[in-house]
């Protein structure tokens, strides 16, 4: 299975950016506002989940136009889940499974976050070696 690479925002969002690594990409500008969720949403707890996720997708600075389908998807899915529990009935695995990568592309799990540094509300780590200027004990 080939590598899929890194997006150069969230290189820059991360400090790994490189300038003899950089490949040619779109550049799809972030959006600035939090955008209202679409109109054909399922049901309430898809937009619900739209409102909750939208605004800190957009704080990070991790929300374009070209992901608003994405992120729709995964809100209309997460809604169906919740439908689904409501009910009584449990959400096959295949349905878990999508949520998670689709959570996992917008850095929204515990490990895709540790992949996406420098978010904001981090604080930044200095290098504990640095400055002192001297080797050894």
């Amino acid at each position: 299975m080939p590598r899929v690479k890194k997006p150069t925002q969230l290189k820059v969002i991360s400090g790994t950016e490189r300038k003899d690594r950089q490949t040619p990409e779109l550049d799809i500008p972030v959006i600035e506002d939090v955008p209202r969720a679409p109109d054909w949403m399922p049901n309430a707890h898809a937009i619900k989940e739209w409102d909750r996720l939208a605004p800190i997708l957009v704080a990070n600075k991790l929300l374009t136009n070209a992901d608003l389908g994405s992120l729709a998807q995964l809100c209309a899915l997460h809604g169906k889940i919740v439908q689904l529990y409501a009910a009584g009935e449990a959400p096959t695995a295949s349905l878990i499974g999508t949520l998670r990568n689709l959570e996992n592309d917008f850095g929204l799990s515990p490990v895709a976050r540790g992949k996406v540094a420098g978010l904001v509300g981090d604080e930044k780590k200095g290098n504990r070696f640095a400055g002192n200027g001297k080797r050894g004990p």
